[in-house]
């Protein structure tokens, strides 16, 4: 799997630089090697996954081990790491990146069977206690070569990025994706516009945080002129910083779309005609599919393909509900599909995105997008309240100075359909995020009542 790791790319001095700290590849395997000697024989393992070159040796070195790699938050309080320890039965592990050794293991595949665990990576939890996800090496290889052809990614480029390394973007394609393609990684620790600047990459990954707080620097923006590919994920990226980026540093966005249990799954392309707004089309080996209702436009997004995960860890039932009686993943998003190009616009979450008012079916994204182009609105999150009348009201959260709600309400309109427009603004100091950016909506929500 680790391409980089059989010497095909030499042994460049500074191959992965995480944090200010740089390591050659022999440099890695061998930190990597002596990681696959401590957990030889485990169960699982685990790691605090901060952002540094022992995180990046114990993912390794578990490949090399064939022992499932179970990355913890840094953040996580101690309920949340003893369920996390408890569940994936992994060893806690410190790793030392200066103790290196020479070992057999072949550098860049895994000691396991084919179909076996590679990583078990936690969900946030938002509907119980934190569920593993069981990804295999095979479905991780199919996704990184999917999508190095999808964006034109080889040894020949730079990759940074300072996304978090106990999630799928920060540590499958934000790592795994630099060893296997063999591109140098740089890591800046914290994803700060200057940091993104100062790197010199040809292809960056962000999440819409931090492609919001680059396009507000000008300065760092413009130094990301030279780059080749921006792409951001995780959430949707706002249409105004799309165009502020576009507009500082002459490239367009690519958004892509994904999940935990199913890795990235549709993705624009290099080269290609880019939307804001959009994520693409499916990779290669990705079949999807939009369950709507009668004479509706939005639906389910479901899918299937190599990609997917091999289940929530001791949970069949659970992975037996995430699927459709005909095999395919339910992914609770609500999306919609160009019927001219196959281009895939993400809505948001069934649970909470689709609002259900008046008789009409809405996406909370298209509204957010719509309010994030008035020029004094800096953050928008749209949800649907219960009411008695409309079955529910659209409420709008928004960060703002110098407008009211009425006129927030008159511009959507206009923007919209009409009833798509809030029947209520609240203003709000901040959104509520998570780690990789995300608004927490059920945190707005928190003491709503019918």
């Amino acid at each position: 799997m680790l391409t980089a790791l059989d010497g095909v790319y030499g042994d460049r001095k500074d191959a992965v630089a995480v944090a200010g700290r740089t390591a050659s590849y022999e440099e890695l395997l061998g930190a990597a090697r002596a990681v696959a000697a401590d957990v030889a024989g485990a169960r699982a393992f685990a790691v605090t996954a901060t952002a540094s070159l022992e995180t990046v040796a114990a993912v390794v070195g578990g490949l090399l081990a064939g022992v499932p790699f179970v990355p913890l938050p840094p953040d996580a309080g101690p309920a949340e790491r003893d369920h996390i320890l408890r569940d994936s039965g992994a060893v806690l592990v410190d790793v030392d990146f200066a103790r290196r050794s020479s070992g057999s293991a072949a550098p860049a595949g895994s000691c396991g069977a084919p179909g076996d665990p590679a990583l078990v990576l936690y969900t946030s939890g938002t509907t119980g206690a934190p569920k593993g996800v069981v990804l295999t090496g095979e479905a991780i290889a199919a996704d990184l070569d999917a999508l190095a052809e999808a964006w034109q990614w080889s040894g020949e480029d730079t990759l940074v990025h300072g996304l978090p390394l106990f999630h799928v973007h920060g540590l499958v394609l934000g790592v795994l994706g630099a060893l296997r393609t063999g591109s140098r990684l740089v890591h800046t620790g914290r994803p700060t516009p200057e940091a993104y600047a100062a790197a010199g990459g040809s292809l960056y990954f962000g999440v819409p945080t931090v492609w919001s707080r680059i396009a507000a620097d000008a300065q760092a923006a413009g130094a990301l002129s030279g780059a080749r590919l921006l792409v951001s994920g995780s959430a949707a990226l706002p249409a105004p910083v799309f165009r502020d980026l576009e507009r500082l540093t002459g490239l367009r966005p690519v958004e892509r779309y994904g999940m935990t249990e199913t890795l990235i799954t549709v993705s624009g392309r290099a080269g290609g005609e880019v939307r804001p707004g959009t994520v693409g089309t499916p990779l290669p080996g990705i079949r999807t599919r939009i369950a709507a209702e009668p004479g509706a436009e939005i639906g389910e997004l479901q899918l299937t393909g190599p990609t997917l995960f091999q289940g929530y860890l001791g949970r069949p039932e659970a992975t037996a509900a995430a699927y459709t009686e005909d095999g395919w993943f339910r992914t609770g998003d609500i999306a919609a599909v160009d019927e001219a190009d196959g281009v895939h616009r993400i809505v948001g979450r069934a649970s909470i995105d689709m609002i259900k008012s008046g008789g009409y079916r809405i996406g909370a994204g298209e509204i957010e997008n719509a309010l994030l182009d008035h020029p004094r609105v800096r953050e928008a999150a749209v949800v649907g309240v219960p009411d008695a009348d409309l079955g529910q009201r659209i409420v709008a959260f928004v960060v703002a100075e110098g407008v009211t709600g009425a006129e927030l309400t008159d511009f959507v309109a206009a923007h919209l359909s009409v009833h798509k427009r809030p029947r209520e603004v609240r203003f709000v100091a901040s959104l509520p995020r998570n780690a990789m950016g995300k608004p927490q909506k059920k945190l707005l929500l928190a003491g709503e009542t019918e």
